[in-house]
């Protein structure tokens, strides 16, 4: 007897996080904003991943004799100054634009857990360590930084995401620590550390996921405002370089007084891109915050 109401225990227990995934669910679906948008930053996602299948030219082939062509029917977006095919050039750029912003962003993610958690979970001398050195990272000025390093470094992909990831995980580890410091101390931690389990199970099996909503609304929220980093880096020249195409250094190669008097809707196409972007992440976080609130 004592078996199966232990059996029928386990049951209930398993399906409590299921009843909740499905009541944050409906909840977000409720908003209708925060669903149209992540509709269609999944499409976005699958153009960019699709872009070398779908794109109807390749994004540096050159045409001369067509530059600042219109939309057309040839080229729907127009081609810019040097007669590349700007629907092409969308496509691209959308890969790096994104993979900046989502991988920069995971990463993040992962070290603020780490840190947080352990700084959240143990205190003490650790907390201080970990702390003192996200206050000293989070005390510079954080566009300047980037600029700097970047300029220092060789502008690519791979250096902005590191300097992304280097200077962009402090805010989701002081974020997690305080949610972790106000849950270690519940009955049910209580209970899983009386029965002898590790302090890894403890942390990222019961104290985590009931700490890491607001990392995660804080994780979205964050993913628009490093696209628009990387916009306004390659903009400055600073950030992905010709000729590889991002919605950043499209917009830096259409402010020339030619491209604005002689082809005007060149530069809106890759600002409306970043702003329909930026705008999507901040109804999803929205939509999130709304979701996850337990109350």
């Amino acid at each position: 007897m004592n078996t199966a109401v232990s059996m029928n225990s386990r049951k209930s227990n398993a399906t409590l996080p299921a009843k909740r995934e499905n009541r944050a669910w409906e909840r977000f679906k409720s908003n209708r904003l925060a669903l149209i948008s992540l509709i269609i930053m999944a499409a976005l996602i699958l153009l960019a991943l699709l872009a070398p299948v779908i794109a109807p030219y390749d994004p540096a082939d050159q045409d001369l004799m067509n530059r600042l062509r219109p939309p057309s029917r040839e080229h729907w977006f127009g081609t810019d100054d040097l007669g590349r095919d700007l629907l092409s050039r969308v496509l691209y750029g959308a890969r790096v634009s994104l993979a900046v912003g989502i991988f920069s962003v995971l990463l993040n993610v992962v070290i603020g857990v780490v840190v947080g958690s352990l700084a959240g979970y143990y205190g003490g001398r650790l907390d201080s360590l970990l702390m003192r050195f996200a206050d000293i990272l989070l005390a510079f000025p954080n566009f300047f930084v980037l600029i700097t390093v970047v300029t220092l470094l060789r502008p690519s992909l791979f250096n902005i995401i590191v300097v992304f990831v280097v200077f962009g995980w402090m805010g989701k580890a002081r974020l997690l620590r305080g949610q972790i410091m106000s849950v270690k101390n519940r009955e049910f931690v209580d209970a899983a550390r009386t029965i002898g389990m590790s302090d890894f199970r403890i942390i990222f099996v019961h104290i985590l996921p009931n700490a890491i909503a607001p990392v995660i609304i804080s994780a979205t929220l964050q993913m628009g405002s490093m696209i628009l980093t990387e916009s306004s880096l390659s903009f400055l020249g600073l950030g992905i370089q010709p000729p590889t195409a991002s919605w950043g250094n499209l917009l830096q190669s259409a402010q020339s007084l030619t491209i604005m008097t002689k082809a005007p809707w060149y530069p809106f196409i890759p600002g409306f891109m970043i702003f329909l972007t930026i705008m999507c992440f901040n109804f999803i976080g929205d939509g999130l915050r709304s979701a996850l609130d337990s109350r």
